[in-house]
């Protein structure tokens, strides 16, 4: 019994980091089904601009605020 109770905690103290990030994923995925029409309008941009594009503008985008913000 002792032995037992010993490896259940131990399955669960190896398992708390991974519940925390399935978490954070079913936070994310619920985000996108309940506004899926902003996530199809985000992925049509990436696709349209292409990753680095986007990353670029994306860096001006918060220079830009950045220099706004200190005023």
């Amino acid at each position: 019994m002792a032995r037992s109770a010993a490896q259940r905690s131990a399955l669960i103290a190896g398992v708390e980091p991974l519940a925390g990030k399935a978490a954070a994923l079913d936070r994310i995925v619920g985000a996108v089904r309940r506004h899926s029409a902003i996530a199809g309008v985000a992925a049509g941009v990436v696709a349209l601009l292409g990753s680095r594009r986007l990353i670029d503008i994306a860096t001006r985008l918060v220079t830009l605020y950045m220099l706004v913000r200190r005023r």
